[in-house]
């Protein structure tokens, strides 16, 4: 079984570790993140682990099995937080999966696959403004010159940052695992939403993530006096930003169904005066769905749209795509390990798409990969608030062993001692 104190003193101590009193700040390849990681590593070793540190940063620990030439069954998530984060987000799918390590120890319990612990590096977007470098390395889903120029608020360059970790920078893509490494990926992840802590349920069993498609638009009419400029004789730039706005909220509504959602997060008005009619304005759009189909209809409407307002309004309209990424389904099968784990064992799960981004979608491109996920209190994350209670965390890391343990597979004919170590 869980050891449940064992679960609650780990994540109190790993808690400490960046904790500020405006919440978390535990940045990627920062020195509270390595403290972090150096404490997973030395609970790793403790459980009779093997751990090594690739050239992303990544943390990879490795439960051998008795058929050590099979593929790895990977769990894990990530350690870095956002400034002013929750203690949960990422965390506990780390010691989820660590727990259900010591748990296997414990009972004596072998597998013919190995099992592969991961600790992602830089997850989280907040130091450089580009998320899930680990796993996007550990997929090749990135070369060393996508991500050079990047650097931090404080104009720190990601090769200095990388150095002072003890990393070398130009062997970035030597991170990227070999084919067949890994026959399966799963994560266990808060919900970051307010669904499951609404419906009270205590598993959502993921069938995809959503992935943004991306735009900057440049809407630009006239500026003019506001008093003395009739109504019917504007080219007011923030109105057509307005529509755009609301039309957009209207198409995604339509899309609901696919779980797509749209929206427009920052706007900024020139020339910013009350008594100016803005001759024009900047909009961010993010248009997010886990169906590619949904997702299109969307970005064709956007498209068929701005045209309309053109005309309409007499406006100059530039729209920029940032970035088209494509959504992840997560695999049939693992899905259905899940589900067939919260049958067994009488747990209540709903399937749910995932609106925010994790590293799981990036493990796609290796292997078949799955994800679950525990309630957020009040549907509160990247905040100091975010919780989840302890006994939902126990939960899922029951359902997450039982997916573990059927991919796996038990070796009946072996009992394991500490860990069997590579």
């Amino acid at each position: 079984m869980v050891e449940v104190h064992r679960v609650k003193q780990t994540m109190d101590e790993i808690g400490k570790i960046g904790s500020t009193d405006r919440g978390m700040k535990r940045l990627a390849f920062s020195r509270e993140e390595k403290q972090a990681t150096d404490y997973f590593t030395a609970q790793c070793e403790a459980a009779g682990l093997s751990v090594r540190m690739d050239a992303a940063g990544n943390v990879i620990a490795r439960r051998q099995g008795t058929c050590p030439e099979l593929p790895a069954i990977g769990i894990g998530s990530h350690l870095d937080t956002v400034y002013e984060g929750g203690k949960y987000d990422g965390t506990i799918g780390v010691l989820a999966a660590l727990e259900i390590v010591r748990d296997l120890n414990d009972r004596h319990i072998q597998t013919k696959h190995p099992i592969d612990i991961f600790a992602f590096a830089c997850e989280e977007s907040a130091r450089f403004g580009f998320s899930q470098i680990g796993s996007k390395a550990l997929a090749g889903l990135i070369k060393q010159k996508d991500i050079a120029s990047l650097t931090d608020k404080e104009g720190r360059t990601i090769q200095s940052v990388f150095a002072e970790r003890g990393l070398d920078f130009s062997r970035l893509e030597e991170a990227r695992l070999p084919e067949h490494a890994l026959a399966a990926f799963m994560e266990m992840h808060i919900e970051q939403g307010p669904i499951l802590d609404g419906k009270n349920l205590p598993i959502g069993v993921v069938n995809g993530i959503a992935a943004p498609t991306r735009f900057t638009i440049c809407v630009k009419g006239h500026a003019a006096h506001s008093g003395s400029t009739p109504m019917n004789q504007r080219q007011d730039a923030l109105i057509g930003a307005a529509e755009i706005t609301i039309e957009l909220e209207k198409e995604a509504r339509r899309e609901m169904e696919h779980g797509t959602v749209a929206t427009v997060g920052d706007i900024e008005i020139a020339p910013g005066a009350m008594n100016v009619v803005p001759g024009e304005t900047h909009l961010k759009v993010d248009i997010r769905s886990i169906s590619r189909a949904s997702k299109d209809r969307v970005v064709q409407f956007l498209d068929t749209f701005l045209d309309h307002l053109r005309a309409a309004r007499h406006l100059h309209i530039d729209c920029t795509l940032l970035s088209d990424e494509p959504p992840v389904r997560m695999d049939a099968g693992v899905i259905q390990t899940f589900e067939n784990a919260c049958r067994e064992k009488k747990i209540g799960f709903i399937r749910i798409p995932s609106g925010a981004g994790h590293d799981t979608m990036n493990m796609a491109a290796l292997c078949p990969v799955g994800m679950i996920f525990v309630p957020s209190t009040g549907g509160i994350s990247h905040h100091p608030d975010e919780h989840t209670d302890l006994p939902q965390i126990i939960t899922g890391i029951e359902v997450l062993e039982a997916a573990v343990l059927d991919r796996a597979v038990v070796d009946i004919s072996k009992k394991a001692g500490t860990g069997n170590a590579q």
